[in-house]
Formats: structure tokens, sequence, C-alpha cells
């Protein structure tokens, strides 16, 4: 069975447990009600299940292909699918409408944009990194430029891509050795070499629009040195249509694990023409408005490659004839019974949804902690929110691709031998979701920045408040007797939690490598707890259903799987508490000649 966009579970959430139409009152949310969005699921649904889903393995097996004249063809029928997706205008969703955009809430385009990568992540990486760039040059860029490049960056009529990497520099951007060397027009001329640029070079769009990182002569060394600019394929003419090619070449594909139907380029810019973006040697600070949207991105990633897997594992287990049941057959006048059948099969299946249902339901809170952190017209939500995105941003990209490649490697194990052929999909879930706990940031970075820089952020104030709303949430739902596993094993969570937050501010700051130690395993904590405050409140909302007279199994089964999570998955964050307060001294004992 292809994948199936899980368009019932989406609109649950929006409606349900975020109920997105109480914020009706708010700019962007006015034209979402609840009747539009389950329109707009609906026809996600069918759009990425109907035209992307098809083309996904055909990207795995045929790729894109490098000519020699520095173009590069992308697989068959993404050219076309392209097409569709621009016509259909779904690159415009969240964009704002002053710049041809629908204006509507970043946490709507989410639910699409995680149908997308789920039937077809390496087709969905080309549109989600352009609304990447449209929002760098949206929040940085001068008003001729926003006039110039957001229209078509938002209709996706162009695509975006953002050139950090270098050769000799990953994630350490104060190492970059591309310069730009200013002229007498206003513009630049930029010269160096990147790597791993996605979507750097395809035949889908009439024009790529890169984000280049690079230094000024003369700049300051390191960060402080950093500036962006804008470097278009073709220089747009006076008409703003594509002009002269400028002088940057792709030199080539890189040879990857997965997600071959997207153009992984070696970009090299030859003196190419650039227009700086905001101000000089403030280049860091503007792509890293395109680096954290791109990292809530990885992080549906992880999500979206795992309820593939899942849906996939799930079919095959329910027809997979392979032993009896340890409690007496349960197909008699079969062979041998279905493995489904089986508690271990169980256990990953349950686990898997577990996993994904918690996770997208924190993926989702957190686009909408955007989205009130830009709309809500009282500055202290807004301010409140915009400290939930910085805090949770490096928990949603490491946690939840964390799990994305448990989910995908529980369904492989699942599919047994099958599953380490390529005679069935998982294997291309699998190899395709490793990427995402590498790129935008390692999720070991993304530990470091939780525990080195965002905890500590205004005094610590995003964490403490988020314990605050876990404990109003538990003080408001513990008198419900169907509720209670939910906020015992919730108040539990967020004390561990907590108890590892006091233990980094007491150790971390006397000797920094027990902060380091303990930073992945307290992103891992921090992550268990948030999808714990997530299931309590699917809880809550399907409760609710219930008691008014629901009889649809659907809310029943979410308090099932639910009660698994808190049972079977969250007791996981004792033993990362447990890690983490063991502190660096073993860690770091053997010298670096040991190893």
């Amino acid at each position: 069975m292809p994948y199936q966009p899980p368009v019932r579970d989406h609109v649950f959430l929006l409606r349900d447990v975020l109920r997105l139409e109480s914020y009706a009152n708010l700019p962007h949310f006015a034209d979402a009600s609840i009747d539009v969005v389950e329109q707009i699921v609906e026809e996600a649904g069918r759009f990425t299940g109907e035209v992307l889903a098809p083309l996904n393995a055909v990207g795995d097996k045929q790729g894109c292909v490098w000519n020699p004249d520095h173009t590069v063809k992308t697989p068959p029928g993404f050219k076309e699918a392209y097409a569709q997706l621009v016509e259909g205008g779904w690159p415009a969703l969240g964009a704002e409408p002053a710049y041809g955009g629908q204006g509507l809430p970043h946490v709507v385009n989410l639910a699409f944009s995680e149908m997308s990568s789920s039937a077809n992540m390496a087709f969905s990486m080309y549109p989600g990194l352009t609304h990447g760039a449209y929002s760098a040059i949206l929040n940085g860029g001068s008003q001729a430029q926003k006039d110039l490049y957001l229209p078509k960056l938002a209709s996706g009529q162009w695509c975006g891509t953002m050139n950090l990497t270098e050769p000799h520099c990953g994630t350490d951007l104060g190492l970059l050795r591309t310069k730009a060397v200013p002229q007498a027009d206003g513009s630049y001329r930029i010269t160096g070499g990147k790597i791993w640029i996605s979507g750097g070079e395809h035949d889908m769009a009439e024009n790529i629009v890169h984000l280049v990182l690079a230094r000024i002569e003369g700049a300051p060394e390191g960060v402080r040195g950093i500036s962006l600019f804008i470097v278009p394929k073709f220089i747009p003419d006076a008409d703003g249509k594509p002009g002269e090619r400028n002088s940057v070449y792709c030199d080539g594909l890189e040879e990857k694990m997965g997600i071959h139907g997207n153009a992984t380029c070696v970009i090299r810019h030859e003196g190419s023409q650039g227009w700086l973006v905001g101000e000089e040697n403030q280049g860091l600070k503007l792509m890293f408005v395109m680096m954290n949207e791109a990292r809530i991105g990885v992080g549906l990633q992880g999500i979206s490659q795992a309820e593939a897997a899942y849906q996939a594992a799930a079919e095959f287990a329910k027809e997979r004839l392979q032993g009896r049941s340890l409690t007496g057959p349960k197909n008699p006048d079969g062979p041998a019974d279905p493995i489904i059948v089986h508690p271990d099969v169980r256990r990953m299946l349950m686990d898997s949804r577990a996993l994904i249902e918690g996770g997208r339901a924190f993926l989702f809170w957190t686009a909408l902690q955007g989205d009130l952190a830009h709309a809500h017209p009282d500055e202290a939500v807004r301010q409140k929110a915009a400290d939930y995105m910085a805090l949770m941003t490096p928990v949603v990209k490491g946690f939840l691709t964390d799990r994305g490649l448990k989910v995908c490697s529980d369904a492989v194990q699942v599919h047994g031998g099958s599953g380490f052929t390529e005679h069935f999909p998982v294997s291309q879930y699998m190899r395709d979701v490793r990427i995402a706990l590498i790129y935008e940031g390692t999720n070991g970075v993304q530990a470091l920045d939780l525990v080195g820089r965002k905890l500590a952020a205004q005094g610590g104030r995003a964490v403490m408040t988020f314990f605050a709303e876990i404990d109003a949430f538990v003080e408001a739902n513990q008198g419900e007797p169907a509720l209670k596993p939910f906020t015992d094993a919730l108040a539990l969570a967020k004390a561990q939690l907590q108890e590892a937050t006091l233990w980094l501010m007491q150790h971390g700051l006397a000797n920094p490598d027990n902060a380091g130690a303990a930073s992945t395993d307290y992103l891992q904590l921090f992550g268990y707890t948030a999808l714990a405050y997530m299931w309590a409140q699917i809880a809550v909302a399907a409760q609710a259903k219930i008691a008014a007279g629901e009889t649809d199994p659907f809310y029943g089964n979410k308090l099932t799987i639910g009660r698994y999570y808190m049972d079977r998955v969250l007791p996981e964050a004792g033993a990362h508490l447990a890690k983490l307060k063991t502190g660096s001294e073993l860690m770091m004992a053997l010298p670096a000649e040991a190893f």
C-alpha cells in the first residue's frame, strides 16, 4: 500500500488539540477557519499522495544527473510535479499577501509540508529551502530586494538555496574563505567554493536565488566578519525577468546515502555578482532566520519519514504470515498467523505510533508558537511564544530526527530480511532520514546550543515558563480520573527535567565539559518530557470528545496510544537523567592517543 497522508490526525490536532479557531481574531488566522483548514489538509493529502508519492522511488533509483555544461537534470516526473505544485499555489500558503502569498498560519503550511516530505522528502526540499530564502530576505532585505525577489520565491516561480558550507569547514562558519569585493555600482563580486548545497542547480524553476555567506575584504576574522549576499543564477533584467547568466556554477553532485532526488551540489562562485542583504558583517544573524526555519523543517523530516516507514511496517505486519500467536492461533484457517500478533512486533509498532503522533503534536505546537510570536497583539504572549520558539527549535530538530531514525530502523526490523532489500520501501526511508540528524547543525550541535545558549537566555526565562505551564496544566486536569495516568506521568517527567536543569546550572559553569557531556542526554530528556506534555493535551481533547458522547474508536485509540507512551516510552527519560548526572570525568578520562 502506498503512503496514505494522515489527514484525520492533522485535522484533529489543528481543530481539537491546538484549537486554531480560538485565534480567529488574529492576523493570518482570520482566513483559517477550521472548514477552510480541513479543505486545505484534505487537498494536500490528495496532491501529495497522488502526485508526489509515486515519484519517491523514481527519485531514489534514478537520481539527479549532472551535465558537463554545469546544468542538472532532476529525476523523471519531478519537473512536471513541480509545475503542478506551483500551479496549485502550495508554495504560497504561508507567504505574506503583500508578495502574492495566501497569508495562512505557519502551522497550516507545516501540515502540508509534513505530508509532502512523507510522500517525497527529496522533492520537498526544493520548495522548503525556497521558503527559507524567502524568509531571510523578508526579514533582512531592502524594500527593493523584497519587491524583486519575494513574489517569485513565494509563488515558487524561482527557487532559493543557502550557500554556507565550504570544503574546509562545516559547522564552524567563522573559518569560511569565500570573499566579496565591492564594486562601483553597489554590487559585490563573490569568489569561493561551497559544498553540500541542496537544490543548488536543477531544471524545475526558471531561476535559482542563492543566499551566500562571504567575507567582505577587510572584514574582521571569525563569525563577526560574515555578510550575506543574494546571488541569482540569472541576474534579473529591468523588468525583473531572468537576464544575464551569472558566474555561479555547479561543478558536480555528491554521491549520497539517500535523498537521491535532491541535487546536492558543489557550487563555484567565480566572481559572481551579488548584492548585500542587510548590513555588512551581519550575515550570520540574517542567515539564522533561514537556518532556524530549516531546523524546524528538518525535525519535520524526522516525523515525515517515520510516518511513511510506520505505515509500510504496519501493512507488512498485517499481511506477513509467520509463526503462531503465543495465546493460540489467530488465523486458524491459514498456515501461520500474521506477525502483528507477536508482542515484539506490536512493541515496535506501538513505539512508532506513540513517537510519531506525540512528535507531530510537538511539531505543530511549536509552529503555533511561531505564529503567535508574530501575530499576537499582546506583547507578553508574543514574548512567551518567541521564547518557546528559541528554546524548542534545537529540541524539535534533535529529538524528532533521532526518534525518526529509530522508527525507520524498527520498520526495517518489522520487515525482517525483506526490509534489508530494495524491493520494499523502508530501506529508502531509513537512508533518506539519516541525513536529518546531520545537516542544519548536527544533533550534537543542537544539544550544545540548547544547553549552552537557549537555557541561559534571559536568565532561564523560557524554561522556567515552560515548567510553570506544565504545573498549571497538571493542576487543572489532575482531578479527572481518566486523565490521571497522563497528569501523573507528566508531573514526574517535568520533575526529572527540572532536576537535570538545576544540575546543569550547578555543575556546568564550574566545568564546561560537564555541560558538554550532559547536553545530548538533556536534549533527549527534554524531548521525552515535551512529548509527554503533548500526549496529555491530546488526551484532554480525546476525552472531551468521548465525554460528549463520541463513539468513534479514533478517540479511544488516542487514549490507548497515549497511555502506552507514558508507561512504555517515557521511562527512557529517567535513564537520561541518570547518565547526565555522571558528569564528564570518565568521558574525558582517556588520552586522545588511546582512541
